[in-house]
């Protein structure tokens, strides 16, 4: 850490011995993204709702490069809780910032969409036209519920594309929920 942690203590006379504890706490976030700048933890007593036993909160903000982290305020009954739990949940944003900076988040493709062109169902199988023009083989297989007997030329359907023998063919067919395809939608009179 480029600055040593900041404990900040609102409401409340913080132990030297929990101040350490924090502090430890903090130089310990380093295992999760070393490259911390500056970590600055606030801990709140429960103020004027002493005799209430009103919450303790945990706030922690963390400078990284690149930006700031911001653990929301973390409410317990204990102080100790309120602690664990903002540290826990800083753990959790550091380890997400790290994979984002190395790239190691999984990224979502599209569902690629097509429509039926072609079906032959007394063996079995079909075409489909993907959007860039394709026509793609597909099984009654591979067709998910309400399955191949429900599909008619002009089918709207999402799938998912991987080599076959004889080429690229659709995986994993499935019949796209009519309110999903505006086309269809408007053509059957539906907002």
């Amino acid at each position: 850490m480029q600055i040593p942690p900041i404990v900040q203590a609102r409401e409340l006379d913080l132990p030297p011995s929990l101040n350490a504890q924090v502090h430890e706490q903090a130089l310990a976030l380093e295992r999760y993204y070393s490259p911390i700048i500056r970590c600055r933890v606030t801990l709140e007593g429960p103020g004027r709702h002493h005799r209430q036993g009103g919450p303790y909160e945990a706030r922690i903000d963390l400078r990284v490069p690149g930006g700031d982290l911001l653990i929301e305020r973390q409410r317990a009954g204990q102080l100790q809780a309120a602690i664990h739990q903002a540290f826990s949940a800083a753990r959790r944003q550091l380890e997400d910032y790290a994979r984002r900076q190395r790239g190691d988040v999984k990224r979502h493709e599209p569902t690629p969409e097509g429509q039926v062109v072609k079906l032959f169902p007394d063996d079995n199988y079909g075409f489909l036209q993907t959007i860039d023009g394709r026509e793609l083989y597909f099984h009654r297989n591979s067709v998910l519920p309400p399955g191949f007997d429900e599909l008619a030329v002009g089918t709207i359907v999402r799938f998912a594309e991987e080599p076959g023998d004889e080429g690229p063919q659709a995986s994993t067919v499935a019949i796209m929920d009519r309110r999903e395809v505006p086309e269809l939608s408007s053509k059957e009179g539906r907002p």
